[in-house]
């Protein structure tokens, strides 16, 4: 058996070394998509366009204003009349815009029924509304702190509070996004090396002379899986290299942690590909099943982009068969955390069992005769 299982290996790596797509799928395809999501995708907002309506002029509004001028956050677009910023809005040029009315210098009492102030944001992007008031809440209420600091301290209270963020202290989406986005671009990598590659040899007719040899269906399923396997691995281990020293992603956890998820991962993602290809033995079909099976639900189900919490409960109950969602979870976890053995367990036994169920879905339906 392990002569058999040698002699194909060693087949696969010799038609790997001469297949220039295998290669471009392995370096070229995570490269790109790595780069698009640190440079292209990210939850922060930065730059917010605003306008600020100044009713009052008082050296405590200037003050206001600029502590929005003075911040990375804001693009700030002063006027002095609230139908100006209106019309920018409306066209789109804005994202929101406050307005400083005319008794705000008189405003001293934090606890008054009347608003200091007036926050309208565009709800045409309900997040980016979110943002433009959460940003402008943030600033007025730091203005208001360094006001009663310049006061002599005369109002302020006792209790301060100090916010403290564990494990990604600068709040950077890139983080998060970026140790994420390797299970993305994995899954889609493994699940085309297998599913193209095998799918290409049914075309072809080289898969029958293999079955004119004395290798059974298991041998042969893992045969394809311990090559494309390996190949995988480099391109996971040029991801993670890129990120950590490109983009800076910190990595906290252990690379013995690393290689055991991303190797049982890997298995699945190798295990899905092959899968696609015994059902379809077609590559235009083969692409699109990927696709479809592999790519799609990882992206919007795996807890990457959007919170699994926040699903309907049987959506929340179909994740569970999402490999992906089990390694997005570890990998945040060794990135931004480190090891933690309960939760890295917690995700690799179901990982290991779908993996395990792809391997026996395909050895059943491969079988040596041609009909």
């Amino acid at each position: 058996m392990f002569r058999r299982i040698r002699a194909y290996v060693i087949k696969e790596i010799h038609q790997i070394t001469h297949d220039i797509s295998a290669l471009l799928v392995c370096v070229v395809l995570p490269l790109f998509l790595l780069f698009l999501y640190g440079y292209g995708v990210s939850l922060d907002m930065n730059h917010l366009r605003l306008g600020i309506v100044m009713e009052d002029t008082s050296p405590k509004a200037q003050v206001l204003v600029k502590s929005f001028t003075d911040s990375p956050y804001f693009d700030v677009q002063i006027a002095r009349d609230r139908s100006h910023v209106t019309e920018e809005l409306i066209r789109g040029h804005l994202r929101g815009f406050i307005v400083i009315p005319s008794y705000f210098s008189q405003f001293t009492d934090r606890s008054a029924t009347r608003a200091p102030i007036q926050v309208i944001a565009d709800g045409s992007e309900p997040n980016t509304a979110n943002f433009v008031q959460n940003y402008v809440q943030g600033a007025f209420q730091n203005y208001l702190i360094q006001e009663h600091i310049s006061d002599n301290l005369e109002g302020l209270s006792l209790v301060q509070i100090q916010q403290r963020v564990w494990y990604n202290e600068q709040l950077e989406s890139r983080y998060f996004l970026l140790s994420g986005s390797l299970a993305i671009i994995m899954t889609l990598i493994g699940t085309l090396l297998t599913a193209l590659v095998v799918s290409r040899e049914w075309e072809r007719g080289t898969m029958e002379s293999m079955f004119a040899t004395a290798i059974k269906i298991p041998e042969l399923v893992l045969a394809k899986l311990i090559p494309y396997f390996f190949l995988g691995m480099v391109s996971m281990g040029i991801c993670v290299l890129v990120s950590t020293t490109v983009f800076g992603l910190p990595f906290r956890g252990s690379l013995w942690a690393l290689f055991l998820v991303s190797s049982v991962f890997l298995f699945c993602a190798l295990g899905l590909g092959l899968m696609i290809s015994t059902l379809s033995k077609n590559q235009v079909v083969a692409y699109q099943i990927s696709i479809v099976a592999g790519f799609l639900p990882s992206y919007i189900l795996s807890g990457f982009l959007f919170e699994i919490s926040s699903m309907p409960v049987w959506i929340q109950g179909l994740t569970h068969i999402i490999p992906a969602r089990y390694f997005v979870q570890c990998l945040e976890s060794l990135f931004l955390v480190g090891d933690v053995p309960e939760l890295l367990w917690k995700n690799v036994f179901p990982m290991l069992l779908i993996g395990l169920v792809f391997f026996g879905i395909t050895s059943r339906r491969t079988v040596k005769r041609l009909d």
